[in-house]
């Protein structure tokens, strides 16, 4: 094996004594010892998470307080962070990963290197530097080449926390789940803060929806123009064949139970689209003559969670089976999409709730043995979110909007007289998150993860 150790302290380096863990440390970085294949130094590292906010912490510890060691062998490097979490990373991750200018665009943040023509002489994974070495800045890579040598550095910050084995926490997320008891103090902003030149209040605002899943926004002008011009906030507004921003009263103008005035029960919206509208806008501008019309909330991800402690089968099976969606209410328009109602991440993290039973298309291509547990499973759903601890219940008035995370938050109302009229936008999704990472850039990202000073964001950015 081949290995080297090199440690640093208020930016001096000094050699690591690795004998405890039956590794040498070389006389020289780059020095080999041993024959290659003699194993990966498994069997003597122990490792342990770190979530991304102890992350943020040691990222911004003054450089005279780190202490990190680094070693490698034929195929790895292993950084030691402290006395208990090390990482390692293959070679051909860290070429991979090259920021330098003649490997990544400082401008447009893309790749300009070709990974795949690195060491065509040999096994992509053999790929092996000239030397590694600990400074104070990251880790500096040094890469055969056929002219010059490549020099790579890695900063820390950033090495930490894309490390994957060990691999990182889940990103810190500060979700808070809701029930019914929500009422007591929903979160809400200002509208003048959110039209607000400076931005804070948007940012302060979609931290919010991050957040509950919903948000409302008062002190709204009662008119279409207002509204608008808050959903624009956010990012532009998505078209589909309700139009772009409605302003709509129950005329059924539009082939969909939400243009009458009868009850409907939680749900959320485009379950029949491949990719679901991010964010709804409501905003009540009128109601007149009549009573009834309240707003009704849900929280999926909520509920979710319920169902998977307390009914682990039926959790599986909306997390598994496939249910149809359609929209077919006008001679126009047929769309289908067909996915479990729970959809989750890579890491098996709930990502998406997807349910309307109104607009559920024929159950078919489902095993015929489990067609009764199926119905088992959605009538348990249904159950929970119909419960009085799920269910928020609100009464809209003039001059006060709610934005909505479809992709969590159910909604519904109860039925109503008299003439109601709302108004509102959807919002995609990636428009939403990408409008929240770059105002978290803004406001709450460490500073040495940006392009100190500029202002401007730096290639070793939290997103990408």
């Amino acid at each position: 094996m081949v290995v080297m150790g090199v440690m640093v302290m208020a930016g001096e380096c000094s050699r690591a004594d690795n004998t405890e863990h039956g590794i040498s440390s070389s006389k020289e970085t780059g020095d080999r010892q041993g024959a290659r294949g003699r194993g990966r130094a498994k069997e003597f590292l122990t490792y342990s998470m770190l979530s991304l906010r102890s992350l943020w912490q040691i990222s911004k510890l003054p450089r005279r307080n780190v202490t990190f060691t680094s070693l490698r062998n034929e195929r790895e490097v292993f950084i030691q962070w402290d006395g208990t979490i090390r990482s390692k990373f293959h070679h051909i991750w860290l070429r991979d990963h090259c920021r330098c200018p003649q490997c990544f665009h400082p401008v447009t943040k893309q790749r300009l290197i070709n990974t795949f023509d690195v060491g065509l002489s040999s096994p992509i994974c053999d790929l092996e530097p000239v030397s590694t070495r600990s400074t104070s800045d990251g880790l500096e890579v040094l890469w055969p080449a056929s002219s010059e040598p490549h020099v790579s550095i890695y900063p820390w910050p950033w090495l930490r926390r894309n490390s994957s084995c060990p691999s990182k926490d889940q990103e810190y997320s500060e979700k808070v789940l809701w029930g019914s008891r929500i009422a007591q103090d929903p979160p809400s902003v200002a509208y003048d803060e959110v039209m607000s030149d400076d931005e804070y209040g948007v940012y302060k605002w979609l931290s919010k929806i991050d957040k509950f899943g919903f948000c409302f926004v008062s002190g709204i002008p009662a008119n279409p123009e207002a509204t608008e011009k808050l959903a624009n906030r956010i990012g532009f507004i998505r078209e589909t064949h309700y139009g772009k921003f409605w302003d709509f009263t129950a005329d059924l103008a539009r082939g969909d139970t939400s243009y009458t005035n009868i009850a409907l029960s939680a749900h959320t919206d485009n379950t029949y689209f491949t990719d679901p509208c991010g964010i709804q806008l409501f905003h009540l501008l009128e109601h007149i003559d009549g009573t009834g019309g309240a707003t009704l909330l849900v929280d999926g991800f909520y509920v979710a969670s319920i169902l998977r402690d307390l009914y682990p089968d039926a959790y599986r099976l909306l997390s598994t089976v496939p249910i149809a969606a359609h929209a077919a209410g006008e001679s126009e328009i047929l769309y289908r999409a067909t996915h479990p109602p729970l959809e989750h991440d890579s890491t098996g993290s709930l990502r998406t709730v997807r349910w309307n039973s109104d607009d559920r298309s024929v159950l078919r291509d489902v095993p015929y043995s489990d067609i009764p547990h199926l119905y088992e499973a959605m009538r348990t759903w249904n159950k929970l979110i119909t419960s009085q601890d799920s269910e928020y219940w609100v009464q809209l008035s003039p001059g006060t909007a709610v934005a909505i995370d479809n992709h969590r938050v159910l909604h519904g109302r109860s039925a109503f007289t008299g003439k109601r009229r709302m108004c509102g936008a959807y919002i995609g999704g990636d428009e939403f998150r990408s409008r929240l990472s770059v105002l978290s850039e803004k406001f709450a990202r460490p500073a040495d993860l940006m392009a100190t000073g500029t202002g401007k964001r730096g290639i070793w950015s939290h997103d990408f």
